[in-house]
């Protein structure tokens, strides 16, 4: 959420960077001024009652002791008259307060200068690009003919158990996930993250602090009867640890790293672009969480995308960076890079990570806060990133490496699959 404070202060560069996103930032930003002056202007008078209630307690005290009670009745009788509107202006308060929460709830974060402006992911800006695209013969099959045809992993299966979207990995499948995972988990705790393992649901103001309530509510499953949460990610429950708490200076930046698997409803998505596990409901990822002081968080978004790059280089998989636009830019987000696969019998790019950096947006609702140098407590900034998504990045593998002989296994993952290649059984 953004900060009053800098919507107050710097109206033309919240309105300048709104803008990017392709919304009516006059619009947005006009109303929040006004409930902000309203807010403000009610506290105004409430405090100017509340001192005049002590100055008037004082003069009964003094009228009192001075024997004069006509004068110190009809100073009691002012008193009574301003604890009614006191009690009113409390009432006025509260509900400026909530009616300005409410509207700033509906208000993006402003994207970094550097974002690019635009309305879809055409607008996107490639940043970067590395590795051979896949040579691959016109024999060459799909993921999810390959994981029928090799018993890796069964769609039709998940159907009958859940519905679709939930697939059901078997032997060398289910053997080449957990071997992913391991794989994600040991380079992110060997670049200095700590392992977390959150649990999969969360309450709806662990959901509202990260962002995903009110924005994204068609978006969760929703346990009703204990008004829980599933987790579209990690990043929910790990990022949540430090909600309410102010950090030393001394303790930063934070880094935090859990597997989980992740919940999407993703309601309306349909086509050959979604077929297989292009997009499913259930899926494994790694994510990679930290919390920063505000001058190195830029610092700590480019080591974040570095990483990431590491675990595809090591993948052997084709990557670009993508520079997401402020159309195209999540809610929460002040900067996201996308980071794509190709998958060479789809000939197509398939998102498998996005890195970003929330600035305060996430900690202002979080009430995360750190104290600098100057021991005065102030909003950090938070990021996370995907290290890596599953099913995409299975995806990939399993197309970009088919031949004659089977599915070769990138050589840094064999020791954890225990396998170099998956054959037919």
């Amino acid at each position: 959420m953004l900060e009053t404070a800098y919507l107050r202060t710097k109206p033309e560069e919240a309105r300048a960077r709104l803008a990017k996103r392709n919304l009516d930032a006059d619009a947005l930003l006009s109303k929040a001024a006004a409930l902000d002056e309203h807010r403000r202007s009610t506290q105004n008078v409430l405090d100017a009652k509340l001192a005049e209630m002590n100055d008037q307690s004082r003069t009964i005290g003094e009228l009192m002791k001075a024997g004069k009670k006509d004068e110190a009745e009809a100073a009691k009788q002012r008193t009574s008259e301003l604890k009614d509107r006191i009690a009113e202006l409390k009432d006025e308060l509260t509900e400026a307060e909530r009616a300005l929460h409410e509207h700033l709830c509906t208000i993006p974060n402003v994207p970094q200068d550097r974002v690019p402006p635009g309305k879809t992911p055409e607008d996107n800006v490639t940043v970067a690009q590395h590795g051979e695209l896949p040579q691959l013969p016109e024999s060459a099959k799909p993921h999810w003919d390959l994981g029928e045809e090799y018993g890796l992993f069964s769609l039709e299966q998940g159907v009958k158990l859940t519905g679709a979207g939930f697939p059901v990995y078997t032997g060398q499948g289910a053997k080449l996930q957990r071997a992913l995972i391991a794989f994600f988990l040991d380079r992110a705790i060997e670049a200095g993250y700590v392992e977390v393992m959150p649990p999969l649901m969360v309450n709806a103001e662990s959901a509202f602090a990260t962002g995903q309530l009110p924005d994204k509510e068609g978006q969760m499953y929703h346990a009703t009867a204990d008004d829980l949460f599933l987790i579209p990610t990690a990043e929910v429950p790990i990022t949540n640890l430090f909600r309410n708490e102010i950090l030393e200076l001394a303790e930063l930046p934070v880094k935090r790293v859990g597997h989980t698997p992740c919940f999407r409803r993703e309601a309306g998505s349909y086509g050959k672009d979604v077929r297989g596990l292009n997009r499913v409901h259930q899926f494994d990822k790694v994510e990679i969480v930290r919390v920063e002081a505000p001058e190195n968080s830029n610092a700590a978004l480019e080591e974040m995308t570095k990483h990431v790059q590491g675990l595809l280089n090591a993948l052997e998989l084709p990557w670009r960076q993508l520079l997401l636009c402020g159309g195209d830019m999540g809610f929460t987000s002040a900067i996201t890079y996308d980071m794509e696969v190709y998958a060479g019998a789809q000939k197509r790019w398939l998102e498998v990570s996005s890195i970003s950096n929330f600035e305060t947006y996430q900690s202002n609702r979080l009430k995360l806060r750190y104290r600098g140098e100057d021991k005065k407590a102030r909003l950090a900034h938070t990021l996370n990133g995907s290290a890596l998504a599953l099913a995409r990045i299975v995806a990939a593998l399993l197309e970009n490496n088919q031949d004659a002989h089977g599915i070769r296994i990138p050589k840094a993952l064999q020791p954890y699959t225990g396998f170099d290649r998956i054959v037919k059984k």
